[in-house]
């Protein structure tokens, strides 16, 4: 089945600074099935974004985080064989802290993993995810995390 429209989706790069690690899973389905990623998924209709996060993270690695904020957005577009568009995903990344470290794969996620930078970009990552590593070990090595607030406005 295609898509009618892009899909708004959140993740969550969880950085344990005393560690100097960061958690990824490895992706039971598609898209991107074996790879590994960040936690994340579908943001319910409804939803705030804060509450998506950490519901996805629960429901991937079974531990509470507190979300700091967004540090990257993406668009992540696969086309089928003939130019159709299979997956349109828009992703926005949150920076979160764990406020626990033992992670336990749940529902879309075979593995998870706590491992520095370095190690992850050894593993098969998902293209986002290894675009989002990249700009997040910047701007550690520039000592500058830019973090945008987020505003969850529901009327009604």
């Amino acid at each position: 089945m295609y898509p009618e429209a892009p899909i708004v989706a959140v993740g969550a790069l969880i950085y344990d600074e005393e560690e100097k690690k960061i958690l990824l899973i490895r992706r039971a389905s598609d898209p991107g099935k074996g790879k590994f990623s960040i936690p994340g998924g579908v943001v319910e209709l409804g939803e705030n974004l804060t509450n998506a996060v950490k519901r996805e993270v629960m429901e991937e690695v079974n531990i509470d985080c507190e979300v700091l904020g967004v540090i990257n957005i993406a668009n992540v577009v696969e086309r089928d064989d003939e130019g159709r568009v299979k997956w349109h995903y828009v992703i926005i990344d949150f920076l979160a802290k764990p406020k626990s470290k033992v992670a336990k794969p749940e529902t879309d996620a075979l593995d998870a993993i706590w491992m520095s930078l370095d190690d992850a970009f050894k593993l098969p990552l998902t293209y986002s995810t290894r675009n989002l590593l990249k700009k997040f070990k910047k701007m550690l090595a520039d000592r500058k995390i830019e973090i945008i607030g987020v505003e969850n406005l529901m009327f009604g």
